[in-house]
């Protein structure tokens, strides 16, 4: 009972069927109240007619007594197992002195009528049943009686009674049904409006349509909806500051590394030189940092749906060319594992900013004389990248947390920003391919794995951000 009221007080398509429904429910007791109660009424009146038009037929042929006799045996029917056709006609004591019912043989048996009953309708007991007797005095001075047993009355007036309510009692269920479903179509506008809502992204923050809303929700929607512009402001300050900020420290950056190197052409002690090392390192830092900022600013804004498919061996094969010094300087055997390749419809520059980082982030963090292997394959449903390395790998228990902003795995001694994953996460999102990790050797749980499925069927316009590709910089 208390999950129906919670439910009743939390649902208004629910609060709002159930009165309904209540509501017809009482109007249909209280008209089928009314209209069993009128039908049985009219069909006792109808019988006590029925009753007077025999007497009046008795009184208008001026039966005699043995003639009066005949007619009540065929208005009993001689058969007496028709009670619903049992009318019996008997004499009263009259003008002519004479009293006692006429009544063949195979008639039933008298009724112990008083005499003295006056004229008209009675409800009497009679031989232990009731009666309803009507009392008449002919032209001819006689005094008949015509009666029936109260009990087949009562049963033919019930079923005329219930014969009216079988409408009513199909028709109800009917309306209730009807009512409900009503109320259900009526509110899905506002349903389909908050599954649209659900399943946006967390960028899209266009309008909502209001168009086919109901009126009275049409406030609630103009509220979104400037809760939306809102958010989207706020959203673009948030980054055009990023974006800005990493501009402006840009320059100053790039002027430090001059110095730097230039610096380094000047004659210096050893310590001296070590400590304009680690200072270089720390501007290579700086300088990584601001293009990582850069490249999350652009990604976190939106991307048209791209409308050529791209080449994953082509995206390898650049990667490998831009970073195949890195990798030899840390004697890395890295190469495509497969000669199969696969066509994907997503933004060239979103491709190739996934590959880079997952690339650059495998060689980073392998040891040297390690082994990074890139693959691809393709079923009906999805695209699936695959980098694996012979790295340390990640725990389970960090899995999550490496896709944040700026996380960097404990113990890990590689200089980086630590957005690299961000950015791969941010860029699966919008063009909704998933991401998962797992160890690279499974029994030895060393290595890194990471698979990144691209579904063949590209996402909704409505779920891809829309904006310029973001650069392609890795993490570094």
């Amino acid at each position: 009972m208390d999950g129906f009221k919670e439910r009743l007080n939390a649902s208004i398509q629910f609060k709002l069927s159930f009165f309904l429904s209540l509501a017809i429910l009482l109007v249909a007791v209280l008209a089928g109240g009314f209209s069993f109660f009128s039908a049985f009424g009219e069909a006792h009146d109808l019988q006590d007619d029925t009753l007077r038009q025999i007497a009046a037929l008795v009184d208008s042929r001026h039966i005699a007594s043995t003639a009066l006799a005949s007619a009540s045996s065929a208005t009993t029917g001689g058969d007496t197992s028709d009670e619903e056709s049992r009318v019996i006609v008997q004499r009263l004591s009259g003008a002519s002195g004479v009293s006692g019912a006429i009544s063949p043989p195979n008639a039933v048996a008298p009724l112990p009528i008083p005499d003295t009953l006056a004229d008209g309708l009675h409800t009497l007991e009679l031989g232990g049943e009731p009666f309803r007797v009507l009392v008449k005095t002919t032209a001819s001075g006689e005094r008949i009686a015509v009666a029936q047993e109260t009990g087949v009355r009562d049963e033919v007036a019930r079923d005329s009674a219930l014969r009216t309510l079988m409408p009513l009692l199909i028709l109800v269920p009917i309306l209730i049904v009807i009512v409900a479903d009503l109320v259900r179509k009526m509110f899905r506008p506002v349903i389909e409006l908050s599954e649209e809502i659900d399943q946006r992204s967390d960028q899209d923050l266009r309008p909502v349509d209001s168009g086919n809303l109901p009126v009275e929700v049409r406030p609630f929607s103009v509220a979104i909806n400037r809760l939306l512009s809102r958010v989207t402001q706020s959203m673009d300050a948030h980054r055009r500051f990023v974006a800005d900020a990493a501009h402006e420290l840009r320059s100053p950056l790039t002027a430090m590394s001059l110095q730097a190197e230039r610096l380094a052409d000047a004659p210096m002690s050893a310590e001296a030189r070590e400590r304009l090392a680690t200072l270089q390192r720390g501007i290579e830092r700086g300088r990584n940092l601001m293009n990582q900022l850069l490249a999350l600013a652009k990604v976190q804004a939106t991307a048209e749906l791209p409308r050529t498919a791209v080449s994953v061996h082509a995206i390898y094969r650049r990667v490998l060319q831009d970073l195949m010094p890195l990798a030899s300087a840390r004697d890395i055997d890295i190469g495509v594992v497969g000669e199969q390749d696969a066509q994907v419809l997503v933004a060239e520059l979103d491709l190739l900013a996934v590959v880079r980082n997952l690339v650059d982030n495998a060689i980073r963090y392998t040891q040297h004389g390690g082994k990074v292997d890139l693959a691809v394959s393709q079923d009906e449903q999805q695209v699936t990248l695959r980098f694996t390395d012979s790295g340390p790998g990640i725990a389970v228990s960090e899995r999550d947390r490496v896709f944040d902003p700026f996380y960097r795995t404990l113990g890990n001694e590689e200089h980086g920003s630590g957005l690299g994953l961000s950015i791969v996460k941010a860029i699966c999102e919008r063009i909704g391919a998933d991401v998962q990790l797992t160890y690279g050797d499974e029994t030895a749980r060393s290595g890194l794995s990471v698979s990144v499925a691209i579904p063949t069927t590209p996402v909704s316009p409505q779920k891809i951000q829309r904006n310029q590709p973001f650069s392609n910089e890795s993490d570094g």
